[in-house]
């Protein structure tokens, strides 16, 4: 058998495929940068976490710790109620995440399928969420006073899901206006309710949109300051009210801090990675328009 050589390239093609092969290499070059850029806090958060106190401010820095010092920073972090504050923000912030979902999704598919309102009221709630919290947080202080409401789970958890409510209806609009009108019509046909053709259909079918939209309300709720520390005094402390008890007039607790912030982002972390492929298909499906 013989085998035929192989051509080489033209004095053209050569100079095209140099030009992708570097196009491709500065691509990535600024990939790299970006992402080394922007994951260096990160790093750095978690690299304090490891360190001794004599390490934190060492000039040239220390990159890698010589003495690991995660299991006495932790240790600290659960005797000063660290890993409470983070277990009550997951209590609240999951509840008040199910909450607005729920709500907002059925507010939503009356948006999308009935136009409640006219053709302004979905901007309309979408308004509310551009209200500061600054402005609202005195009047809402009294009012939980009233109800006896301060510094309670249930509390926290309808003034998160409340907020969060303009962001899950103006997103899962669109995303359920992006589901087909026949196939819900299809199924009333053969005797589906109305809420049946939501859970059975519309839902299944907008359920990328619906994980996008959940993880970004759960990030909003999960990094919320100011209500929790108005409202909040003991029993309720979520961990960002709580990451500010390590920074005193005189002195500063950078190891338990760094300990906090870095379990404190495994929740975030882990749904996003365990729904990123339902993430990227709800991003582009057309929810922001």
């Amino acid at each position: 058998m013989t085998t035929s050589a192989v051509k080489p390239l033209t004095p053209a093609a050569a100079h095209r495929r140099q030009l992708i092969v570097r196009n491709y290499a500065w691509r990535y070059a600024l990939l790299a940068a970006a992402l080394i850029f922007f994951s260096f806090p990160a790093f750095w958060i978690a690299t304090i976490a490891f360190k001794s106190s004599s390490e934190y401010f060492r000039n040239p820095p220390v990159w890698i710790p010589a003495n690991p010092n995660i299991v006495q920073n932790l240790d600290k972090v659960i005797r000063t109620g660290g890993l409470t504050a983070i277990g009550n923000s997951l209590i609240v912030t999951t509840g008040a995440t199910a909450i607005a979902l729920i709500v907002g999704t059925l507010a939503a598919y009356s948006l999308a399928r009935f136009n409640t309102g006219g053709n302004n009221f979905a901007f309309w709630i979408l308004s509310q969420r551009f209200l500061p919290p600054v402005s609202v947080v005195f009047p809402v202080f009294l009012l939980f006073r009233a109800l006896r409401w301060v510094d309670t789970f249930h509390g926290l958890i309808i003034l998160y899901a409340t907020f969060s409510l303009p962001f899950v209806v103006w997103m899962m609009r669109s995303y359920i206006r992006e589901v087909p009108v026949e196939v819900e019509e299809s199924a009333q046909v053969d005797g589906a309710s109305r809420l049946r053709t939501i859970v059975s259909i519309t839902l299944p079918l907008a359920s990328p949109g619906l994980i996008a939209t959940g993880i970004f309300t759960f990030i909003f709720n999960w990094n919320e300051f100011l209500f929790a520390l108005v409202l909040s005094r003991t029993n309720v402390i979520t961990y960002p009210v709580k990451l500010t008890s390590y920074f005193g007039p005189e002195a500063a607790f950078w190891g338990e801090a760094a300990t906090v912030s870095l379990i404190a982002t495994l929740p975030v972390v882990i749904a996003t990675l365990l729904m990123q492929r339902y993430l990227a298909t709800g991003l582009t499906l057309g929810a922001v328009k």
